[in-house]
């Protein structure tokens, strides 16, 4: 890999993209939106996503959204039973949607045709249009975000996600709110742009940590595929054994773990979950967990900007967690851009 900079100079430079893409996404809105509809006709019976990694992530948060949008239910494949058990699905009247940054991973590519050819309409989210996974799909939701060079992915993943924002909107049935609306998508590029802007609360967070080996991100509702890609980020960028989950899930046996002074993440994003968030929270205060929170507000260890309602609020947050992750990565003498390893595409089948 060639680059002019140190540590994680491409990780930053591609992490400073992310309000610039999310703008021109935001921009396109109206636009994939009309393509989705065109595409794939009346709303589905129900709605099935598939990713891996980072994508599967996104996809969480999708999940949510989607099914907020439809009332209908929304369901993440288990690729594996496609490509290694063999099972033939009937999906007549389902949406299957194909997660994939690069749009070439074998394994998303051949489950997203074995879904159409099982009779469901399918869209494409990727950061390439003339990917194989887009020519899989009957529409596709192209992120545009530009080539990622370093191994973490930063942009593609926000993208994704507000991606899924817009196909919630493609896909809303009549009457159906959706947590968030065109101011809010006008401010969202600047909201990132402050978080970005404001990298100290990261560095703080990052010495609270110090030296320790594992860590637990929790959250609920919408912020959940968050808090998975907060853990997913330590975990392959700082070699930290970082679990993500439910707050709900987390209460019922796994908080045994937090002691000792473990690093407790919460991310917020305000609306019906957060006061779940401080429960759990204070719960692991009591068992001596030292909790870090990302939420809106200036009273957050590392705050989210207010104007983000809870509908993209997980973007603001991944940003955060970007950040966070990067700065352990680096206190611990770690390259943020090319964690021991690891490789930008991983080919699963």
């Amino acid at each position: 890999m060639t680059r002019v900079g140190g540590p994680g100079s491409l990780m930053t430079a591609e992490m400073a993209e992310q309000p610039q893409v999310l703008a021109a996404l935001a921009g396109r809105r109206e636009a994939l939106v009309a393509h989705v509809r065109e595409a794939v006709g009346p709303p589905p019976v129900g709605i099935v996503l598939v990713a891996r990694g980072s994508s599967d992530n996104a996809a969480v948060f999708g999940r949510y959204v989607l099914e907020l949008a439809t009332r209908r239910p929304v369901a993440l494949a288990a690729p594996s039973l496609v490509t290694r058990y063999g099972v033939q699905d009937d999906l007549a009247g389902w949406l299957a949607v194909g997660v994939s940054q690069s749009g070439k991973t074998p394994e998303i590519v051949s489950v997203l045709e074995s879904f159409r050819r099982a009779g469901a309409q399918t869209v494409a989210i990727t950061n390439d249009r003339d990917s194989p996974l887009a020519a899989a799909a009957h529409a596709t939701i192209d992120t545009a975000a530009g080539d990622e060079r370093a191994v973490p992915a930063t942009k593609t993943v926000t993208s994704q996600l507000a991606a899924f924002a817009v196909l919630a909107e493609a896909v809303a049935r009549d009457g159906a709110s959706l947590p968030w609306d065109a101011a809010a998508w006008s401010a969202l590029p600047a909201a990132i742009q402050a978080i970005l802007d404001d990298d100290a609360p990261a560095v703080r967070a990052a010495e609270a940590i110090g030296a320790a080996q594992g860590l637990v991100a929790i959250a609920r509702g919408l912020l959940l595929g968050a808090a998975l890609e907060a853990a997913l980020k330590l975990k392959e960028m700082t070699g930290i054994l970082a679990e993500g989950a439910s707050a709900a899930d987390f209460l019922h046996g796994p908080i045994a773990v937090v002691r000792r002074e473990l690093p407790v993440l919460t991310l917020s994003g305000g609306g019906p979950a957060a006061a779940d968030v401080e429960e759990f929270a204070a719960a692991a205060r009591a068992r001596g967990g030292r909790v870090l929170s990302i939420a809106p507000g200036a009273d957050a260890d590392l705050p989210l900007p207010v104007e983000l309602p809870e509908g993209l609020a997980a973007i603001g947050a991944i940003v955060r967690a970007q950040q966070l992750a990067r700065a352990v990565s680096l206190q611990r003498g770690i390259d943020p851009d090319e964690p021991f390893g690891l490789s930008k595409v991983t080919e699963t089948f």
